[in-house]
């Protein structure tokens, strides 16, 4: 099996074995297939965005995918790993696993600057800093930009917004309330 990230290792040259490359092709095509799954949560981003796809390998005959969840409890899975499924089954591959794993956690850190951009264009605050997963700095509190009309006069409603990962922000400017993509 070969992951999408041995892909990236590999020599731009033509391998020795010509069925190895067919299957980092077809790794490959599984990746793109599978990255195209949108979250059901905010459907504006997709498993890729977010940095939830985290491998694909294409074996003799299946393919497995790797996924994390944004949270342990989050209940986003089981339709992410239907729509991964559907999705691969549609474009010929059979025999598709998805596994959840929970090592190494979800960071927000994952979330690509596409995936950043969705969000705010959604009308979501992306996560203003970064996490400290890797034993990295202190977290603080940082000012929390309106998607709205970017002031950064914003306060917090509530901890928890419309999913657990988000909480719910008021901007004091413009008004309106919105939800903030938490930093994890």
């Amino acid at each position: 099996m070969i992951t999408i990230d041995e892909l990236r290792a590999e020599p731009t040259a033509t391998p020795a074995t010509p069925r190895i490359r067919n299957r980092g092709v077809l790794a490959q095509q599984a990746w793109a297939i599978a990255a195209e799954v949108a979250d059901p949560e905010v459907p504006v981003l997709t498993i890729d965005d977010l940095g939830v796809l985290r491998s694909v390998r294409v074996g003799d005959d299946d393919v497995t995918v790797d996924i994390t969840p944004t949270y342990s409890g989050c209940p986003a899975m089981e339709a992410i790993r239907d729509d991964v499924v559907s999705a691969l089954n549609a474009a010929g591959f059979e025999n598709v696993v998805v596994n959840i794993t929970l090592s190494p956690a979800w960071t927000t850190d994952w979330i690509s600057d596409l995936g950043r951009a969705k969000l705010e264009e959604f009308g979501i605050a992306a996560p203003s800093g970064r996490s400290s997963v890797a034993g990295g700095p202190v977290r603080m509190r940082m000012s929390v930009k309106c998607p709205q009309c970017q002031s950064l006069n914003t306060r917090e409603l509530s901890h928890f917004g419309s999913t657990s990962c988000k909480a719910l922000y008021q901007c004091l400017d413009c008004l309106e309330p919105f939800d903030y993509f938490k930093v994890l």
